[in-house]
Formats: C-alpha cells, sequence, structure tokens
C-alpha cells in the first residue's frame, strides 16, 4: 500500500487518547489515529452500503467464479 504523509497538527483529548490505547493496546498516536480512521471508514461504507438495500430492484448479479479456473 502506497502511503503518502501530510504533517497535522492536531488538539486531541487526553481521555480519549488513553482510552483509545487502553482498550486497542496501541501505544504510537501515529497508528492510533490510522487505525481509528480505517475503523471509521469501514463503519460509515457499511451504513452507506445497508442504506442502498432494496434501491436496486431489478440489479442482477453477475455469476460469481467457483476458483477452478472455470
Amino acid at each position: 500500500m502506497h502511503m503518502s504523509a501530510t504533517r497535522t497538527t492536531l488538539n486531541l483529548d487526553d481521555e480519549l487518547l488513553r482510552r483509545a490505547r487502553e482498550y486497542t493496546g496501541i501505544e504510537e498516536k501515529t497508528k492510533l489515529i490510522h487505525t481509528a480512521l480505517r475503523e471509521l471508514i469501514a463503519r460509515e461504507a457499511g451504513r452507506r452500503l445497508a442504506s442502498l438495500a432494496g434501491s436496486m430492484p431489478k440489479y442482477q448479479p453477475g455469476r460469481r467464479r467457483t476458483g477452478n479456473g472455470k
């Protein structure tokens, strides 16, 4: 995965950081923030997908590959 870095100054709540470290075991701030952002994105993408349920009633999914090369 290619990652570009942007330096940003943040004012973070010390109690939120402490609790996040306690729950995750992640001590490094950068890794903790990256993990939190990935989790937030995954959760919101799931919500967005769930909100689409039933919005395409004529949708026909494509054939699935079986993995045996056929």
